[in-house]
């Protein structure tokens, strides 16, 4: 049943929130600023702000404390397609062949990268540099300071999605790979069916990974182990030596497009079109279990203190069991598909946290170790999981629902969930409630998505709008 909502001069016709498992998901506030679908999220390390992309061609940044809008970032000429936030910048790229560099104080923009000739799909801060991946089937390596190209990666024969960088000091010395890792080694997947490994340094190729007879639309990546985990439209997870190129083994099992992959505890969790996340033992390719209960593709997935969120293409967000696979919440209320979730600490000492009635669970590592960007799984994905089409459908419209992009890039920070979907809505939610996360064992490894930041900043408390 759907009802309309007035929130800061904009009516949404939105579906009325039904009562959910576990206690329910609360909507803490609603903000609707934007005049058309939020293409992506993204939290400061720090966890005080947040940024989100949108159509309607602006950047928007928001305080974790109070759910306002502190800044407007205008200037791109075309839809914002992703953003990532720093504590000191902001970056976003658009449609319209830039990258933009923003001050977060004030949002001015601080620099224009130029030089893609296509659609800039993804960017990843590492240090002093910056990657981004394009329609034009490059990848580009950019000095922030200087504004300018240092290298450019050119072998794709499509579009490049994904990406992720593996720093050098992650890589081993031997010395036959000293030279060829010595600026580390960025890895790019790309709707021609392949992944490739490229020494940063020289800007050659150093491996082609070949296999998969589909678009690849997800990468995660194991920097200590120099692995990565690729999954594709051919409904098949691989994984593979960065080093010597080598596939290591496929998992098969999905009956439809691998949308997301996430990488925790020697486990790959994975998100398909089929409506089904799947759990697999990392080093063998086992299947351990099934989450079930969506209604469409899974478009990502994060895995936190022994609950697995989700985010899908039903418009809903859901939190798991992540040993039991049991559904624990539904969080409704956004009339479109959800692009993206992440979720922020409030502060122990608060009264919404005293009266949570249990602690405030700690983050595993705390600020993100690794160098792969921030915020999720870094791949737009067709409702329909055909590469190169995109739906410009606008807040409202028949397009976000019918054919606009599956991007969800969910992190857990704490005990307030933040969504961001096509309706043109970000939502907060109160996540209290859930059960207390299971302590976990020693990682032999700390794995990130190329774009999944976890952080443990804490945030002022929230009240109920």
């Amino acid at each position: 049943m759907l009802g309309r909502l007035s929130i800061a001069g904009r009516s949404l016709l939105v579906p009325h929130l039904a009562g959910t498992m576990g206690g329910g998901g609360s909507a803490l506030r609603v903000c609707a600023d934007h005049r058309g679908g939020i293409n992506w999220l993204s939290l400061s390390p720090d966890g005080q702000r947040l940024l989100t992309g949108s159509e309607d061609g602006t950047a928007r940044l928001w305080s974790t404390a109070d759910g306002q809008c502190c800044a407007l970032l205008q200037g791109h000429e075309s839809y914002v397609t992703f953003c990532q936030l720093e504590d000191e910048a902001a970056f976003t790229c658009s449609a319209d062949r830039t990258i933009r560099k923003w001050d977060v104080l004030n949002g001015q923009c601080l620099q224009v990268f130029r030089g893609h000739t296509s659609i800039v799909n993804r960017i990843l801060v590492a240090k002093n540099q910056l990657f981004s991946s394009s329609y034009d089937r490059t990848a580009r390596a950019w000095s922030i300071d200087k504004g300018q190209v240092s290298r450019e990666f050119r072998g794709h024969r499509n579009c490049v999605l994904t990406l992720a960088y593996s720093a050098p000091w992650d890589l081993p010395r031997a010395p036959c790979s000293e030279e060829a890792v010595a600026g580390g080694l960025l890895v790019t997947g790309s709707t021609d069916g392949t992944a490739k490994v490229w020494q940063v340094a020289s800007g050659c190729c150093h491996q082609t990974l070949r296999g998969h007879t589909g678009a690849v639309l997800c990468l995660a990546l194991d920097t200590p182990g120099h692995t990565a985990f690729t999954g594709s439209t051919d409904g098949t997870i691989r994984s593979w030596d960065i080093l010597s190129g080598e596939q290591l083994r496929v998992f098969q099992e999905h009956q439809g497009s691998v949308i997301c992959l996430e990488l925790v505890n020697q486990h790959v969790y994975s998100g398909s079109a089929d409506r089904t996340v799947k759990c697999w033992v990392a080093d063998t390719g086992e299947p351990v279990r099934t989450f079930t209960a969506h209604r469409h593709s899974v478009s990502a997935l994060k895995y936190h203190a022994g609950t697995l969120f989700t985010g899908c293409g039903d418009a809903r967000a859901r939190a798991f069991d992540a040993q039991s696979g049991a559904l624990q919440r539904v969080f409704r209320g956004h009339a479109f598909v959800i692009n993206c979730i992440q979720v922020g600490r409030r502060h122990p000492g608060s009264s919404a946290a005293r009266s949570a009635g249990a602690p405030v669970p700690r983050e595993d590592g705390g600020r993100w170790a690794g160098r792969t960007p921030p915020d999720g799984p870094g791949v737009a994905v067709p409702a329909d999981a055909r590469p190169g089409r995109r739906a410009r459908g606008r807040s409202g419209g028949a397009a976000g629902q019918r054919g606009g992009l599956l991007r969800l890039c969910p992190q857990v920070h704490g005990q307030v969930l933040y969504t961001a979907s096509h309706d043109g809505a970000l939502r907060l939610w109160d996540v209290r409630g859930l059960p207390a996360p299971r302590p976990v064992g020693p990682k032999r490894s700390l794995s990130r998505l190329f774009s999944n930041k976890v952080g443990c900043a804490d945030a002022a408390p929230l009240q109920p709008a």
